[in-house]
């Protein structure tokens, strides 16, 4: 049997996901049931975690099935994923054996682990969740790589629901660059552009500079997805024309690419532009739009206080969807996998 993973919601077709939307949305109307009921998920953490800790736990719990919490290098060994190295580093064991081992013992994989920021030529190939894929025997969740494929879902659940349709069809979407004192993932702004172009919206990518461009991956993705989907995918660098009658506000804040481990030469550039921050002047420039983050968000950094506090933010409601699409995903790969013997 060809084992099925979630790594990035480009694998899988758009009846898929709307299939794990409306499960998702099943799920927040019910929380509990028994979809994992004697199964387990291992959540190997890289990076730290709020949110997606939290909800996968509480989620396998709530289908039944019980997680186990792994921070390789911390309280697990650390693990090394070069092929064919001479292990007489840091590292204690190896990805191939990892994997296989945690495959004799639970039936979910799921992996968060991000960028080392140093060469994105390296980091783009996002080596640790598919080497986790490669070696294991159960199916492998991305818990936030190089993407954020849960929170592309938890994102769209709350626009469809607060728009009151799954079609989102004909609505402007900005995804929009903001300040923040450190180069961050890029991970959420490539599901972003993924995922809105994947749901047929007319999307907008609004950055400072051309320097702040997506990898050319997310964007030939975002370009063919809005083709196929009956949207649009245009790129801007003027605030003004990009807020100008958007229904969608998406904000996040990224590194340069081309200064992917110069930071010191990106900076300049990144605290010239502290006037991206997401405002109500800017907001008013909005078609009634909505906003959202996918937290943790740094308040008047970021966004202010006022776009925060309104009743056109939905990132809360994005939040809480985490919980509910993580479920849908793990009943359905629980499900198609079968039982583990």
């Amino acid at each position: 049997m060809t084992i099925r993973h979630f790594l990035s919601t480009q694998d899988w077709s758009r009846a898929e996901l709307d299939a794990l939307l409306a499960r998702a949305a099943a799920f927040k109307r019910s929380k509990s049931g028994t979809q994992l009921a004697g199964k387990s998920i291992a959540l190997l953490f890289f990076n730290p975690s709020m949110r997606t800790r939290t909800s996968f736990e509480l989620g396998a719990f709530q289908l039944g099935g019980h997680a186990i919490v792994l921070q390789p290098g911390k309280d697990a060994w650390p693990i090394e994923f070069d092929v064919g190295t001479v292990m007489d580093g840091e590292a204690e064991e190896h990805v191939a054996e990892v994997a296989r081992v945690l495959s004799r013992y639970v039936d979910l994989i799921g992996v968060r682990a991000f960028p080392k920021f140093q060469d994105w030529a390296v980091d783009r190939e996002d080596r640790v969740i598919h080497a986790f894929a490669r070696y294991a025997n159960v199916p492998v969740i991305n818990m936030e790589t190089i993407t954020h494929p849960m929170q592309e879902l938890a994102h769209i659940l709350a626009l469809q629901q607060h728009f009151g349709t799954p079609d989102l069809r004909g609505k402007k979407y900005v995804l929009t660059w903001t300040y923040h004192p450190k180069p961050l993932n890029t991970a959420v702004a490539n599901s972003a552009l993924q995922i809105a172009t994947r749901f047929g919206m007319d999307v907008t990518l609004l950055c400072p500079t051309p320097e702040y461009v997506l990898d050319s991956r997310y964007m030939d993705f975002a370009a063919g997805n809005a083709a196929e989907n009956g949207g649009s995918f245009n790129l801007s660098h003027d605030p003004q024309a990009a807020y100008r009658g958007a229904h969608v506000v998406y904000a996040k804040s990224w590194g340069a690419l081309p200064y992917f481990g110069r930071w010191a030469d990106e900076k300049p550039i990144r605290d010239a532009h502290r006037h991206f921050i997401v405002d109500a002047p800017k907001m008013a420039l909005t078609d009634s739009g909505v906003f959202s983050h996918c937290l943790p968000l740094r308040r008047n950094v970021k966004a202010t206080d006022a776009v925060m506090d309104s009743p056109a933010c939905i990132a809360i409601d994005e939040a809480e969807n985490r919980l509910h699409v993580q479920k849908a995903v793990m009943a359905a790969l629980v499900a198609q996998s079968g039982s583990k013997q």
